[in-house]
């Protein structure tokens, strides 16, 4: 989740449609200047007792974000708390149960966004062996209940963590328990943006299916791949989903704002601090009619706030967020972005995976995103034509040819197709990351989660 760091405090109030609809129009840039931004968060552990390490303890979360220092990493604080740590990678950050987030810079080739992953990885493990601190790759905490994880010190956690149960009863463990690999990606016109965000939605049931890595619940299997994905289903309805009207005519930046105006609000940030305004709505506040600050109206600060708490499985700011995808280990974190950039960034290929998906009915995507979590590729397809994993394939073979058209060359010559390899075996095996976790804790585990604990970075 966003980072918050103070504005300005000169900033004009919002006072019609242009303002709103300002920060999707600033997105834009022609295809030479289109970057790829990968986050991905990890689950954190104590390797003595596998337990999640509070805020303040020593060798605790606050003490991983300090330790970032030695890297060259400069701390972000709210109230005089360290939250976040940023740098020449981007920004790590916290998530409510202390789940550790890498919001990557954004860069220009796959090459580049997985040496950083790699950097990134390396930094913190190295401060993990000197903390006696481990990370998971996963979906979903496997074996914690939500009162065992520790809470993090951010303002806006707290108010979201005293709504979540009023609107959804999984909120909790959305927020909790749960890990997630995003590709944040550009685009070039609304038109552009649109297509993409089609693609992006309509295929999205694909990548949950692909890294779906989240099959345990407190130690045990929860009848479903990825539970991180069916617990989407049941956080929030109004922020949350498959958004219909996206595949409406006329769908574009001033639909979106619209959309945004009707979610709910969490909160507003003043003077470092965040107010409770969850449940109220953001057309009052324009008309300077919020109870939480009433006679004041919103500045593009607060806008672009209340467009990071708006969480459907794609999702528009200045750029758009891919969220389908569960948390996975460093070549699955590669791959994520391999297959979307190479869906989205290609024309050619991007007209190929609309053509793919183009007739299915709102209906038949909805149950394609309500299969996914539990039958991942075995998910049948929209018409009888087969199911998830023959969707897969043909899915793979254009985002490969979208990533060979884009010709971008490491050192040694290699274009960016080969991130797609773990992908490839997956569909070829129809055996995704959580049905192996499976096999093995019927199999060589003997009904004991814990052995999960060997897979840590």
């Amino acid at each position: 989740m966003s980072t918050r760091e103070a504005s300005s405090a000169d900033e004009p109030v919002i006072e019609g449609i242009d303002q709103l609809v300002a920060p999707m129009i600033g997105g834009e840039k022609p295809k030479a200047d289109w970057r790829i931004g990968t986050e991905h968060e990890k689950l954190v552990y104590k390797r003595s007792d596998h337990r999640a390490p509070s805020y303040d303890e020593p060798c605790g979360i606050r003490d991983l974000l300090m330790n970032l220092r030695e890297f060259g990493w400069e701390p972000i604080e709210e109230n005089g708390k360290i939250i976040a740590m940023k740098g020449g990678d981007g920004t790590v950050s916290l998530e409510p149960a202390g789940q550790l987030e890498l919001s990557g810079a954004p860069l220009e080739t796959l090459h580049e966004t997985c040496n950083e992953t790699g950097r990134h990885l390396a930094q913190v493990k190295e401060i993990g062996e000197k903390c006696g601190v481990g990370y998971l790759g996963l979906g979903m905490w496997p074996d914690k209940t939500r009162d065992e994880l520790p809470i993090m010190p951010k303002g806006r956690y707290k108010i979201m963590m005293e709504h979540m149960p009023k609107v959804g009863n999984l909120g909790l463990d959305m927020m909790l328990r749960t890990c997630t690999i995003q590709v944040n990606l550009d685009y070039s016109s609304e038109a552009d943006m649109v297509q993409k965000f089609r693609v992006g939605l309509a295929l999205q049931p694909l990548a949950t299916a692909l890294f779906a890595n989240s099959p345990f619940t407190e130690g045990k299997p929860n009848g479903y791949l990825s539970y991180r994905s069916h617990i989407w289903s049941d956080t929030d309805p109004h922020r949350t989903g498959m958004l219909p009207f996206v595949f409406e005519d006329g769908f574009g930046y001033e639909r979106w704002a619209e959309y945004m105006l009707d979610v709910p609000m969490y909160f507003v940030f003043r003077d470092g601090k965040y107010i409770d305004a969850a449940g109220q709505s953001f057309r009052d506040f324009l008309k300077g009619e919020l109870p939480a600050l009433p006679g004041e109206r919103p500045t593009a600060s607060d806008w672009w706030d209340h467009l990071s708490t708006a969480f459907p499985e794609v999702r528009l700011k200045s750029f758009l967020e891919m969220r389908g995808a569960d948390g996975g280990p460093w070549s699955r974190i590669c791959a994520l972005p391999a297959l979307w950039v190479g869906l989205l960034y290609d024309q050619g290929a991007l007209d190929a995976a609309w053509q793919l998906v183009k007739d299915w009915s709102m209906e038949e995507r909805e149950k394609l995103r309500g299969d996914a979590p539990k039958l991942a590729l075995d998910a049948p397809l929209p018409g009888g034509s087969g199911t998830m994993q023959d969707l897969g394939k043909e899915v793979l073979e254009i985002a490969r040819s979208g990533l060979a058209s884009r010709a971008m060359l490491n050192a040694s010559g290699d274009n960016e197709t080969g991130y797609l390899e773990t992908l490839d075996e997956i569909v070829k095996t129809g055996k995704v990351p959580a049905q192996r976790l499976l096999d093995a804790y019927h199999g060589d585990w003997a009904g004991d989660v814990s052995h999960v604990y060997k897979y840590s970075f």
